[in-house]
């Protein structure tokens, strides 16, 4: 099996992380926070033998970039969200996603988008706004997000996934938190949502709270999407 070359390119604030392959295969995009990225690439390879390539951005301004519309903090302390969705979208299929390909030796199969926790909302809410993504992957997703299932029940995606796959910890939805109380419930009806249209989805409860093992459940993710 050929080895992944590995690439870094930036965009504006953005730092990309490309992993390539030189044949014909899938492109994985994750949006990332810490830099996991890494982790999760090999967390994957460990898991299938797929041929993909993948891309790691990071460096992004979380509550604001992936957040679908303005809310305020859910936590003391912690930052509101300001909905600058849209506009980070934008950047992601424009200049993100055309450094990316001009880096490939050849066009991808198709383009996944993936992410955990807000960038998880953000996957899903992407397809709402752009044909971009055949296939789409939340891990430990925000759905306890305000407004977001009636936004699903009330809109159409721009295009419906081949593949759609929702996980959770089965802790993290006991907390004191009443937004956040709404996770499981909110995950697991958005999950009989889509696969009521048609669509392959899969969801999966996995053990521990949001913290616990994020990177190997992301590659675990990814490997389903890539099947």
């Amino acid at each position: 099996m050929e080895q992944s070359v590995k690439d870094e390119i930036r965009a504006g604030e953005k730092t990309i992380i490309l992993y390539s392959e030189s044949q014909t295969a899938p492109l994985v995009l994750l949006n990332t926070v810490d830099g996991e990225g890494e982790k999760v690439f090999q967390a994957v390879k460990g898991l299938t033998d797929k041929a993909f390539s993948f891309a790691c951005i990071d460096g992004l301004d979380w509550n604001n970039e992936l957040s679908p519309w303005a809310i305020p903090s859910i936590v003391k302390g912690d930052k509101p969200f300001s909905g600058g969705a849209d506009k980070y979208l934008q950047q992601l299929t424009g200049d993100i996603l055309s450094q990316i390909m001009s880096q490939l030796d050849k066009m991808p199969t198709y383009i996944a988008l993936t992410g955990y926790s807000l960038a998880g909302l953000f996957a899903l809410y992407a397809a709402y706004k752009t044909d971009k993504f055949s296939r789409i992957a939340c891990g430990s997703g925000s759905f306890w997000y305000p407004d977001f299932v009636d936004f699903v029940r009330e809109n159409k995606m721009c295009r419906e996934p081949e593949r759609l796959y929702f996980s959770l910890g089965n802790k993290e939805a006991k907390t004191r938190n009443k937004v956040l109380q709404t996770v499981e419930v909110n995950t697991s009806y958005l999950a009989e949502y889509y696969s009521k249209m048609g669509i392959k989805t899969l969801f999966e409860l996995n053990v521990g709270n949001h913290f616990y093992q994020e990177s190997e459940r992301m590659a675990k993710a990814i490997a389903w999407l890539l099947k």
